[in-house]
């Protein structure tokens, strides 16, 4: 037999007789068979260890940046390229990849891109300079798509079939576990080998995720000719588009918006590319973006609650560990916090599974929404004493909330693509793929700017509150310079050191009040998110009233 026939081999899906109710949904996706206990409980590990896999591609340096960009030599600007390259291919990728399983089938899908994965970490591991890690992170975006998609089949496959809807919350909830377990042990993996360790778990995990999918495989999906060539013409100028716009809201707080020319020429060829994607998906007739029914009132709406929700929900990543970070804190010391958030989020996946109801999916993305304004404006009264334990009840009700909005909005966008067709579906990923990634770059981005802003107003605003002919103003001075009074023996250079000190409290304080301006921020626009599901949920109650009284 040739190599390229032991491949296809390799590669093949078996056959599988389905009775009609077990057939697949949609071309490209598993059948639905009965299974047995034992095989429902492994597909159910793989799909954890697919789904934390996955996560763990972004989480393990978004959570270590500092120490990354130490280890491995880069400044600021070139450490941020790594999360923000694993989003540029993440966020586009999964348009092709839902008609590459139409045509080729899941096990193809699976081993090609696991493969490429492992191996470009493998290579990084021998040659650790600034492209390796950028084609890792590259490579780590692709592939944390297809696994995610993964751990969602796995699970339904591990669940019973009237408890579908819930296999899909749990697996989109799994990889959402990822970050705060990332941050409890990466800063032992650190202290080994520093960023070697870190590849070689990341390594570990893909390789385990690869063996589980060859082990235990999916039932076999129904394959049909999916690809038509303008499918690469919009796809190439699609990724180009939002890889374009990632890079901006990835880099733009950084090497601020202004000062660098290339944000203005990214934003220029991003946003015709973008227009010419969608003109030509708009007149075809099998369209891989259904331009018409994403430009329709629900999809729309849809659209603004889940960019709103996403911009609050980085209340956590970026406001409360930006605090603790600027207060002295590192990940050694917030390992009760990451705990907590940790096991937050797992109750909130495992209870917006279990009380997911389609009819009523507003209701849980309003309670959610409504959780993180009370809990944002509660940190909004930090102070310089404030440690972690302070932020462990808001902190924890933050991570619930964030686990429980996600299954019902993936729900609700997806219940109305299946009502219009199973066609629909790529639209929808496309969409909500899109709102999920940059939206999580865009709400890091709003509050980083808004951050940076608040702390040079406050900043002034606490300079020219400074007087020096204050009695208490004098005094603090004068403690400065006493505490380096043994080491300094110059009169000037102590009085000189005890302003630098003066100086470095007033940062810190306008680092926090420029906080605690974010937390506030986030509680307003969570508080209006709110407001306005609620108004949509009236209306619509009103509407129906209307309907039954004629």
């Amino acid at each position: 037999m040739t190599l390229a026939a032991r491949v296809r081999a390799f590669l093949s899906e078996e056959t599988w007789a389905y009775a009609p109710h077990e057939r697949p949904a949609m071309p490209g996706s598993p059948g639905s068979p009965a299974h047995p206990r034992r095989r429902q409980v492994a597909y159910a590990l793989t799909g954890v260890l697919l789904g934390l896999t996955g996560g763990f591609g972004n989480a393990l340096v978004a959570a270590n940046t500092v120490t990354l960009a130490g280890s491995l030599g880069l400044d600021p600007a070139e450490i941020a390229w790594l999360p923000t390259v694993y989003v540029m291919t993440n966020v586009s990728i999964n348009l092709l990849l839902i008609k590459f399983r139409q045509q080729f089938g899941l096990r193809p899908y699976a081993v090609i891109f696991l493969t490429l994965y492992l191996a470009l970490t493998l290579a990084h591991l021998f040659v650790n300079d600034f492209t390796s890690a950028i084609l890792v992170r590259a490579a780590s975006g692709m592939a944390g798509a297809a696994l995610s998609t993964f751990a969602l089949y796995y699970f339904m496959q591990a669940f019973p079939a009237p408890w579908r809807l819930r296999a899909i919350v749990v697996g989109i909830g799994v990889p959402q576990c990822a970050t705060p377990l990332a941050r409890l042990f990466s800063p032992e993996l650190l202290a080994m080998s520093q960023w070697r360790t870190l590849y070689l778990f990341e390594l570990g995990m893909a390789a385990m995720s690869l063996a589980a999918v060859l082990a235990f495989r999916l039932p076999p999906t129904e394959r049909q000719k999916a690809f038509e060539p303008l499918d690469f013409v919009t796809f190439t100028l699609f990724a180009g588009a939002t890889a374009l716009f990632a890079a901006v809201l990835g880099l733009g707080r950084i090497v601020w918006w202004t000062q660098a020319a290339w944000i203005g020429w990214a934003l220029l060829a991003a946003i015709p590319m973008l227009a010419a994607a969608l003109v030509i998906e708009h007149h075809r007739a099998n369209p891989l973006i259904n331009t018409r029914w994403l430009g329709s009132a629900d999809i729309l709406r849809f659209t603004i609650v889940t960019v709103m929700a996403r911009i609050v929900l980085s209340e956590q990543s970026y406001g409360a560990v930006g605090l603790l970070t600027v207060l002295g804190q590192n990940n050694d010391q917030l390992t009760g916090l990451f705990t907590l958030i940790f096991l937050a989020t797992a109750a909130g996946v495992v209870a917006s599974a279990m009380t997911i109801n389609v009819e009523k999916l507003t209701h849980s993305v309003m309670l959610a929404i409504g959780l993180v304004a009370i809990a944002a404006w509660a940190d909004s009264y930090s102070t310089s004493l404030t440690r972690a334990p302070q932020f462990y009840v808001t902190q924890g009700v933050i991570a619930f909330s964030a686990a429980f909005f996600l299954g019902p909005s993936l729900l609700f966008g997806m219940t109305r693509a299946l009502q219009r067709g199973s066609g629909h579906i790529i639209s929808f990923i496309a969409l909500f793929g899109v709102i999920n990634s940059l939206g999580g770059l865009g709400g890091t981005a709003l509050l980083g700017t808004y951050q940076t802003i608040r702390e040079k107003a406050n900043s002034a605003a606490l300079v020219q509150a400074v007087d020096p002919t204050d009695p208490q103003v004098q005094a603090r001075l004068q403690a400065g310079a006493s505490g380096v009074a043994r080491v300094v023996g110059d009169p000037g250079l102590r009085s000189a050191e005890g302003g630098a000190l003066l100086s470095q409290t007033a940062t810190r304080e306008a680092n926090v009040l420029a906080y605690d301006d974010v937390f506030r921020l986030v509680a307003v626009l969570a508080a209006l998110t709110f407001c306005y599901l609620l108004f949509l949920l009236l209306r619509r109650r009103w509407r129906a009233h209307r309907t039954i009284a004629a």
